[in-house]
């Protein structure tokens, strides 16, 4: 079986779009999962780390990490990769994913509370469900993780958590989870999310 830059490499060389579509379920036939994605984003540390540098920064992100990694476990969740100060992750369940990240900021809030605000740690989150390819270098692709990154790395401010929509539709007991409905409109797409109180 070809590996994922392979099916790429022939999907770009095939000569017509029946071979393309044949290719592309191929593709996703090998690759193709489904769950819940979650992105999570370190708010505001471009300044910081102007100003403290990058050993800074560097500390800060492991911190955040050793804290994030185990709590994203404990929720059958699987960290897909870490790149930078954001942490890529996929879950069974939307539910999983909000309480991993509902405990991820109850346990940065009590890491906080133990230093200096100069070492306080807050993440954005951003949630959906849905089909993904997941390749076997670490890395995901699809609608679904733009939707998550849109949320996490662009809309979210730090400790909030957003989640599609549709990724609600899909939480059993959604009743257990303080929720505001939010519209955004970003790069030209409207996101219809709920923000999840904790």
């Amino acid at each position: 079986m070809p590996n994922f830059t392979n099916f790429l490499s022939d999907y770009f060389a095939a000569e017509n779009k029946t071979k393309q579509l044949a290719i592309e379920d191929q593709l996703w036939a090998e690759y193709g999962t489904q769950g819940a994605v979650m992105i999570m984003d370190m708010s505001g540390f471009s300044l910081v780390t102007q100003r403290y540098g990058i050993v800074y920064y560097l500390s800060m992100i492991h911190r955040m990490q050793q804290i994030t990694k185990p709590t994203i476990e404990k929720y059958n969740g699987q960290v897909v990769k870490f790149v930078a100060d954001n942490v890529f992750a996929r879950f069974p369940t939307t539910a999983e994913a909000i309480e991993s990240a509902i405990e991820i900021n109850h346990l940065l809030n009590l890491e906080n509370a133990k230093t200096p605000d100069l070492w306080d740690i807050q993440v954005s989150a951003g949630i959906d469900f849905g089909k993904f390819l997941l390749t076997n270098s670490n890395d995901y692709f699809g609608d679904v993780v733009n939707k998550a990154s849109k949320l996490g790395e662009d809309i979210a401010r730090g400790g909030e958590i957003l989640v599609t929509a549709s990724a609600m539709d899909t939480v059993k007991n959604r009743e257990k989870f303080q929720t505001e409905a939010l519209e955004f409109n970003i790069s030209g797409i409207k996101l219809d999310t709920y923000s999840i109180s904790y």
